[in-house]
């Protein structure tokens, strides 16, 4: 992989808590456990072991960082701000906090890479 764009905003996905019990065997196979934390600018949220997030809680995540990378706020689809949301895996087990930050880039399709 050759990354030759330096994306306009990092995200960082953080476990905050569990609905079905105070743990996660037998109810995710991910094995998240409260305070585990991913990070990823444009690919998929991996851990600082390398291991890559949930795909299911992947699929639940890709619009709502879209959004983001569209200008848009998190508030107007019950974030807690601008930049903040906290989602429940599709299993309805783990609790996430998605978080942006905003690195001062220029947007992928306004700042004319291509001409």
């Amino acid at each position: 992989m050759k990354k030759w764009y330096a994306e306009e905003y990092e995200f960082t996905i953080e476990v905050v808590g569990f609905l079905r019990s105070d743990h996660t065997e037998r109810y995710c196979r991910n094995g998240e456990e409260i305070g585990d934390q991913y990070t990823c600018t444009y690919g998929c949220p991996v851990n600082a072991d390398g291991q890559g997030i949930c795909s299911k809680t992947m699929m639940m995540l890709y619009p709502i960082m879209e959004a983001i990378r569209s200008g848009g706020d998190l508030e107007n689809i019950g974030g807690d701000g601008r930049y903040t949301k906290n989602i429940v895996c599709p299993d309805g087990c783990v609790m996430f906090r998605l978080t942006a930050k905003k690195l001062g880039n220029e947007n992928f399709y306004k700042g004319k890479f291509f001409d």
